[in-house]
């Protein structure tokens, strides 16, 4: 079978990992309570911060935010390692700027995750993914963003949205974490 997914918030906790950068680099405490009741998925309300001044400083902290000890979900690299183990072919198809394609892609090899040449897509819009999960045929896919999932519902796949606090008003089949996977495909 062949498996698609987003990176950020689906297969890495990205966005609470740039929460402890935002709390450290302001000088803050916010704690994660504040996180998990976010409704958006940007962040920087949490911080008293306009949509403006959050992102500027998203823009300035993105290769802290990329880069560096950002943790992969639970059994997120293992389960991966597994399907393709049992000759399901694996692919990840992100939204990160085209700059960021040769970085993303060793970041997620240093890290674990089995990357095999051609399977890493990176550098489109969010509008753009559906177009490469539809020339993949697809068989599942998971993203966490909602603007994402709302364009794929035409496609005959199997779409799971990643469950987090911005996304709960979708009515889509949830993994919350991923050793849930091994059920989905029994």
């Amino acid at each position: 079978m062949k498996f698609g997914f987003d990176i950020d918030d689906t297969l890495i906790n990205l966005r609470e990992h740039a929460f402890h950068i935002y709390n450290h680099k302001l000088k803050q405490n916010i704690g994660l309570d504040a996180f998990h009741a976010l409704t958006t998925m940007e962040i920087h309300s949490a911080f008293g911060l306009t949509k403006e001044e959050g992102g500027k400083l998203w823009s300035s902290l993105r290769d802290d935010i990329y880069y560096s000890q950002c943790p992969s979900f639970p059994y997120a690299v293992d389960i991966l390692q597994e399907l393709v183990h049992q000759g399901h072919e694996v692919y990840y198809i992100t939204a990160r700027a085209k700059e960021h394609t040769d970085r993303t892609e060793k970041w997620l090899i240093a890290n674990g995750f089995p990357v095999v040449e051609g399977h890493f897509y990176c550098g489109m819009s969010d509008s753009e993914k559906v177009h490469i999960i539809e020339k993949l045929n697809l068989d599942y896919y998971f993203d966490d963003k909602p603007a994402v999932l709302e364009t794929l519902s035409h496609l005959p796949l199997n779409l799971y949205v990643k469950d987090r606090s911005y996304n709960q008003h979708l009515d889509l089949p949830r993994i919350v974490s991923w050793d849930e996977l091994r059920e989905i495909i029994k």
